[in-house]
């Protein structure tokens, strides 16, 4: 079980883990044709020491070096010296490794409104490469500094080409790129009001913990409905009930809040009548609030990220802790389980595999999860990625398939043609409802005609 693995165990393998992603780095996906957009989110990791392991400054810090851009100073920079040098600290063998994330502000037309994300946004043509920008994002979110004399670049996880209209319409390249904060006390974080709301330390230990797995329910028949016409669509949006995805009930370590947005203090509401007042009596002065903070959860594409990472930390398995999403109305997702079942069965049996059993597929489609919350990644209103949890990520190539699957892409792997059997359940959910109401119609019809 995750949850009984010792801080000194985690330490241990986030050490192997960081030097294999750093020597083996995922390759890079090219924009598709006539979409140059490109956008990054940083994953930064620190290590929280613990109580009886403090540190001590007179510890040796480690070698800096100049910034530049990060294919030119790979090869000046002794990244494995530097990284065995940080983990051989007292504070660092004994410490906590933490994933920084941030819940995202309201801003009128953002449907991604307070969803947790990892910081990160556009590419701008400022930018020497797409890990720049995770770094300058980094800074201009959350004012923290990734500069080589504060944190170590580790390298990047799978890219993928995020879509819309169900992984038909290419949207952007999003590129994750992973760092370590090599200071055991950091500045106050800054945090910028119009993007973020708050930013969250979340242990490993809770990432990986199988007692904080969950779902998140989203409404996402009106953006189904989007891409159909006629009587298909009405009924899509008015037949259809939430999606329940796959998530993570985040447990911070710590969290700084933006005070200066409208939203950091809820608006009071004062019962003004029967219904109100015992409703208070019963859950209490908090039923005054009308405006609660929801739960941190992660899902969607900043899950996937996520994931990408947790799949190199054993004892992760995305097999045992991953849930295909789903409808919540019983009749579609029992379709939906039926429909599914042969191919979530060969799924597992995949994955369950070497590499090499799937390397000889012809598939050049690579799956992703949707485009939840990862930051502002467009100035305009991004484009709906998917059906809010299921994105497409696309652009690895036969010979990468094999690679990323072996190296820890199980959810991207995971979710390869799940796109057209949600399509064809919820038709076949659909047309099923309406068989039922054509055979009481008829069954009454034919009943008020023999009275």
């Amino acid at each position: 079980m995750a949850a009984s693995i010792d801080t000194d165990s985690l330490i241990s393998h986030l050490k192997a883990v960081l030097l294999e992603l750093n020597a083996n780095p995922y390759p890079h996906v090219a924009c598709p044709p006539n979409l140059p957009k490109r956008a990054s989110v940083a994953l930064i990791l620190r290590i929280q020491p613990n109580y009886s392991h403090w540190s001590d400054s007179s510890e040796t810090p480690l070698p800096s070096r100049r910034r530049r851009s990060s294919a030119a100073s790979r090869s000046e920079f002794d990244f494995e010296s530097s990284l065995s040098a940080f983990f051989e600290q007292e504070w660092v063998k004994h410490g906590d490794p933490e994933v920084l994330f941030i819940k995202r502000a309201t801003r009128v037309g953002d449907k991604w409104n307070g969803h947790v994300a990892l910081p990160g946004g556009k590419r701008d043509p400022e930018d020497a490469d797409d890990q720049v920008t995770a770094a300058r994002e980094a800074w201009e979110e959350v004012g923290v500094d990734l500069s080589p004399d504060n944190a170590l670049a580790i390298g990047n996880l799978p890219q993928r080409i995020v879509t819309t209209s169900w992984g038909k319409v290419p949207l952007m390249v999003l590129c994750p790129y992973i760092y370590l904060l090599t200071s055991p006390s950091y500045p106050c974080q800054r945090l910028q009001p119009t993007e973020v709301a708050s930013s969250h330390w979340v242990p490993i230990r809770a990432l990986l913990s199988p007692a904080l797995r969950t779902h998140e329910y989203a409404d996402v028949s009106a953006r189904l409905a989007k891409s159909e016409l006629g009587i298909k669509r009405w009924f899509l949006q008015a037949m259809l009930s939430k999606m329940m995805f796959a998530a993570i009930h985040l447990v911070p370590a710590n969290s700084t809040y933006c005070a200066t947005i409208p939203d950091f203090i809820p608006s009071e509401h004062v019962p003004s009548g029967p219904l109100d007042n015992v409703k208070e009596a019963l859950m209490g002065p908090e039923a005054r609030y009308k405006d609660r903070k929801p739960p941190l959860l992660l899902w969607g594409l900043t899950l996937g990220v996520v994931s990408d990472f947790l799949e190199h930390m054993p004892p992760h398995n995305a097999l045992e802790l991953w849930t295909y999403p789903t409808f919540t109305n019983w009749d579609v997702r029992f379709v939906m389980w039926a429909m599914s079942y042969r191919f979530r069965k060969q799924k597992s049996l995949e994955m369950s595999t070497t590499a090499s059993s799937v390397s000889n597929t012809n598939s050049q489609d690579f799956p992703g999860v949707g485009s939840e919350a990862i930051g502002s990644l467009e100035d305009e209103n991004p484009g709906e990625v998917g059906i809010a949890g299921l994105g497409v990520g696309r652009g690895w190539g036969q010979t990468g398939r094999a690679k990323m699957v072996a190296r820890g892409a199980a959810v991207n792997s995971m979710l390869e043609g799940y796109y057209p059997l949600v399509r064809r359940a919820v038709a076949t959910a659909l047309m099923g409802r309406i068989g039922v109401v054509a055979l009481v119609a008829l069954l009454a019809w034919r009943k008020m005609n023999s009275g």
